[in-house]
């Protein structure tokens, strides 16, 4: 399993920042991967995502902190396991985005079921982008749209 850290400024205060992550059925419109989020129950979704090694599905378990300034993305069934925790930080009038984000390469097909390393790099820079997306949606106040 693979580790990485991204982190953004967004010029917007962490409520509205923590809006937009803390709603898994936005993600289509900011994480390029994403296809579609369906509700299961009160904290779980199936995430629909374009992978290389083709489309997958997840279940993904949600957990807010009674703070709100912190949401946690946790696969618990399906392929390409990862756990992602968003934590906002107020910095002057806006918002410190840090992704702190553990995935695995398993459950992709053929040789890149063992490319952790190499993934990961994709991973991280996939999330990135999408995090500069997320940035562009949030600052534009589109997000909820």
């Amino acid at each position: 399993m693979g580790t990485f850290r991204v982190t953004v400024v967004i010029d917007r205060p962490p409520a509205e920042v923590f809006a937009v992550v803390a709603e898994p059925r936005t993600m289509p419109r900011w994480y390029e991967a994403v296809e579609r989020v369906v509700q299961v129950n009160a904290t779980s979704y199936q995430v629909t995502r374009s992978l290389p090694g083709g489309r997958v599905d997840n279940l993904v378990d949600v957990a807010v902190s009674d703070s709100k300034d912190t949401v946690t993305l946790e696969s618990r069934r399906g392929p390409t396991p990862f756990r992602y925790r968003f934590t906002m930080e107020p910095e002057g009038v806006g918002t410190v985005l840090t992704l702190d984000g553990e995935i695995s390469s398993a459950g992709l097909p053929g040789p890149l079921e063992h490319l952790d390393l190499i993934a990961t790099a994709a991973f991280k820079k996939g999330m990135r982008q999408n995090l500069e997306h997320l940035r562009g949606i949030v600052e534009s106040n589109d997000a909820m749209a």
